[in-house]
């Protein structure tokens, strides 16, 4: 049969990885990129030699996908998710149980957005990360700020976000990671964009000064 562009890369992205464990014995951290459009089951043979797998949603709404990429696909990205979340769950559920499974990406799974190549704000970043934390336990959301080069495609825009939106980003994901906020409670709806002067956490207390 035809081997599609996306399995026959994941393949030997996996097959690098392989021969790193098997052959050079290579107990050191990989993180491996999947490739969009490879089937689950190149991934899942991936998420046996990597300690951590990346599904770059690259965009952070299924609408700037349309816009900018329309070749990728929203629902196929997070079905690759998905597939490494059951794999991830089947594994724990083997070890409660005394079932000696082979490991599978021990440090999860991890994703990248770019920000500021579209004029989606803030509120519905966050809301898109905290979606992707909730449904598909990812470890991380890394936001990386649009940078553009010469010639670009018209559509782009002509200059980067401030670095400090990326920074803010960072400091509002972690409001949601590890001190138990949602994502709609770090903006508001009349201002979707993180306050730049100050961070997310100090904008919230002034918020709720109760």
């Amino acid at each position: 049969g035809i081997i599609r562009d996306s399995d026959y890369t994941m393949e030997q992205l996996t097959l690098v990885a392989k021969t790193l464990r098997e052959r050079e014995n290579f107990r050191g951290y990989i993180h491996l990129k999947t490739i969009p459009g490879a089937s689950h089951e190149l991934v899942n043979q991936a998420g046996l030699y990597a300690d951590r797998l990346s599904v770059n949603v690259e965009l952070p709404t299924a609408s700037d996908l349309q816009k900018l990429a329309p070749e990728k696909d929203r629902v196929e990205i997070e079905g690759a998710m998905h597939s490494i979340k059951v794999k991830r769950d089947e594994t724990k559920e083997d070890k409660k149980h005394g079932i000696k499974s082979p490991r599978f990406v021990p440090a999860g799974q991890s994703t990248q957005m770019i920000v500021g190549a579209t004029s989606t704000d803030d509120r519905a970043i966050l809301e898109t990360s905290s979606h992707l934390y909730e449904t598909h336990k990812l470890r991380r959301v890394y936001y990386s700020a649009f940078s553009p080069i010469p010639h670009a495609d018209a559509r782009l825009p002509g200059q980067s976000p401030p670095l400090v939106r990326e920074h803010r980003l960072y400091q509002a994901d972690w409001l949601i990671r590890f001190y138990g906020f949602e994502a709609n409670e770090l903006t508001l709806p009349e201002a979707p964009s993180l306050e730049l002067d100050i961070d997310p956490k100090t904008a919230w207390a002034l918020r709720n000064r109760g």
